[in-house]
């Protein structure tokens, strides 16, 4: 089966388990064809599926606007570490979604844009059923706390442009993980969770590929369309109205995904265009 028809039906389902279910028949999928997309450096338009890509929504977790979710809980207590957790679990569950979506959504890119994306998505179920397991040990599951959906926001935005969700889903929203989780881990040891630390670590160290991904194509696409990709990507923040990105930056982590010094001088300095 084409692994693209495959991340569609596992975009579009809305049971938890039936989606983790599928993405794991994806994986077995892209491993029976031996060289899957890699190496091929064709632009392919045949390869994304005609049936109407949708993304399916759990009845829970309760999504509820950003300003409508409780301050956070005392993490010295096992309800808020539980709910940082749980915030952090949905980022990852999400970020299942978002990584289909984009292989499924964009016709015309080079074989190895479709492999990136859905490897990614294999990587995003794997963080989620680490984050999901250790709530289970505390008691909870995914779906006890509401949750808000601004990265599925962005991506609805960005759904008919790719460079443009390459700016701003992975290289923007995506890659503020980079910067918030070092101080999220340092949080979480001091309350004593050495056990979600490390699943952090995990998380982190392949996040930063992630963005690193995102940050390939997003240049790709840029010369494609002869733009300079470090201005067009401020412009985009600007013309989307989309968060600028906040210090401080785990500028180690941001380098190694793709930014480069200068660029980040001027995030950090807020340099939006006029």
């Amino acid at each position: 089966m084409n692994p693209l028809n495959l991340a569609v039906k596992a975009l579009a389902t809305d049971s938890i388990d039936a989606k983790l279910a599928a993405v794991a028949r994806l994986a077995q999928t892209l491993g029976e064809d031996e060289h899957s997309f890699d190496g091929v450096s064709s632009a392919p338009t045949d390869l994304i599926c005609s049936e109407p890509i949708r993304r399916g929504i759990p009845q829970r977790p309760l999504r509820v606007q950003p300003h409508a979710l409780a301050a956070r809980s005392n993490l010295a207590t096992v309800a808020g570490r539980a709910a940082l957790i749980h915030a952090v679990a949905h980022i990852e569950y999400s970020a299942i979604d978002l990584a289909l979506d984009h292989a499924v959504r964009f016709a015309g890119m080079p074989h190895r844009y479709y492999d990136d994306w859905l490897k990614v998505a294999l990587d995003e179920a794997r963080h989620f059923q680490l984050l999901r397991a250790h709530l289970q040990s505390m008691g909870h599951d995914y779906g006890d706390f509401p949750v808000h959906d601004g990265l599925w926001e962005m991506a609805e935005k960005t759904a008919n442009d790719c460079l443009t969700r390459m700016a701003l889903v992975p290289r923007l929203l995506e890659a503020r993980g980079l910067d918030a989780t070092p101080p999220i881990q340092k949080k979480l040891a001091a309350a004593g969770d050495t056990a979600a630390v490390s699943i952090l670590a995990v998380i982190l160290a392949d996040e930063e590929n992630h963005v690193a991904i995102g940050d390939y194509w997003y240049r790709f696409l840029c010369v494609r369309q002869n733009l300079e990709p470090e201005v067009t990507f401020r412009q985009l923040i600007r013309e989307y109205n989309a968060p600028w990105p906040q210090g401080p930056m785990n500028v180690v982590a941001r380098l190694a995904a793709g930014f480069g010094e200068s660029e980040l001088e001027c995030l950090t300095l807020g340099r939006v265009p006029k």
